[in-house]
Parts: structure tokens; sequence; C-alpha cells
């Protein structure tokens, strides 16, 4: 009875561990909507980094990143972003000629650790949303690349505006997204080879907030 006892108590401080980390990715997310909207668009387009940082602390607590496996994936998903966008940025291969803002922090190469983060993040969550919706192996790596490119869709627009990146002629061309997908079809099958599993909810609701924000700021930026 006590080992039962224990293993509740255990379940219950994860379940409200998962959903304060889940307040928390809202709270940021539509607390900087409702700024930027009225007018404060500097100072909270300025806390980019530390959102970003702690997006990036919350998934390794509750995605977790707790494994030697994971930690292996999350380190070629990292140093694969980082590689692919120094040889846009510094060769305008891949995505075509493009440049980084000074709104994501600290650069090597041209390229902010950040990104790397951030695609680390994405292959992450969107490989696990994929093994929500499918059991096939192949569906899943094109689903998962095809949620990682409707999210840079709608980062586009509003990039320029908070100093993300910006595109030589302003616009993102059609080469930006068919490198994504066929860049994050190649992570995604790692993702698969490996058999990475993390918290189907919080993916999920990651996710949600990213795709949330963008798209509200691409409508934003575009009226």
């Amino acid at each position: 009875m006590l080992h039962l006892i224990n293993i509740h108590i255990k379940e219950r401080r994860a379940f409200n561990a998962l959903n304060f980390g889940i307040f928390i990715l809202y709270l940021f997310q539509v607390t900087a909507i409702i700024g930027v909207s009225l007018g404060y668009q500097d100072w909270f387009i300025q806390k980019t980094p530390f959102n970003l940082s702690l997006t990036f602390f919350l998934l390794l607590w509750l995605y977790p990143v707790d494994s030697s496996k994971k930690g292996l994936a999350s380190l070629v998903f990292f140093m694969s972003g980082m590689l692919v966008e120094w040889l846009g940025v510094n060769f305008s291969l891949l995505f075509g000629s493009y440049e980084y803002g000074d709104n994501l922090g600290l650069k090597i190469g041209g390229v902010p650790l950040l990104i790397g983060v951030n695609w680390m993040i994405l292959v992450l969550v969107t490989g696990q949303i994929s093994n929500l919706i499918t059991q096939h192996r192949w569906l899943r790596v094109l689903l998962g690349a095809g949620l990682m490119v409707l999210l840079d869709f709608f980062m586009e627009v509003p990039a320029p505006a908070f100093d993300f990146w910006v595109f030589e002629g302003g616009v993102a061309p059609a080469s930006n997204y068919i490198a994504w997908f066929g860049i994050a079809c190649i992570l995604h099958a790692f993702f698969q080879c490996l058999r990475v599993e993390g918290n189907s909810k919080f993916s999920v609701h990651l996710y949600l907030c990213q795709i949330i924000f963008f798209s509200y700021f691409y409508l934003y930026f575009s009226v």
C-alpha cells in the first residue's frame, strides 16, 4: 500500500509540473502577443532570447531529455541546425540569401546559438507529435517535416520586424521551404531510427504555442 501511495504522489507531482510548464508557455506567448499589439514591441521582442532559453529548459525538464539517446539526438539536431544555417548565412546555400539580426543573442559564424536550439526543439516536439498521429515510420518523417515547414512559413513574415532574420529582397524564396523540408526529413528519419519518445502533451502544447504566436503576427504584419 505504501508503495502505491508513493507512486501516486510521484505521478501527481509530475502532473502538476507538466501543467505548470504548459501554463508558463502560454503565459509568455499570450503576454507577448498582447504587449506587442499594444505598442510595446521593442520591449517584448528584446526578451526573445530569454523566452527561447526558458522554452529550452522546460523541454529539458518536461519532455524530458533524460537519457543518452535523447541527449545524442538533441546534440545532433542542434549541430545540424547550426551547420545548415552557417552554410546559408555565409554562402547563400540551401535557403537563399539572408542574414540574422541582433535580437537572437550570441552568434557563431553569423548564426545565433538559439537558432540551433530552435532546430533541436522543433525536431523533438514535431517528431513526438507525428508519433501520436501515425504508426507508419516514413509517414511520421514526412509529417514531422511538414509541421516544421508550416511553422517556418508563419515565422517568415514577422521575422524581419522582430529583427530575427531577413532575406535579400525581403521575401523568403521557395528554396527556403524546400530546403527546410528536405533537411527536416533527414533529421526526422534519424529521430525515428533512434525511436526517441518524449512527453506527448508537452510537445503538442509547445508546438501550438509557437503556431498561435507566429500565425497571429503573420496576420498582424501582413495587414
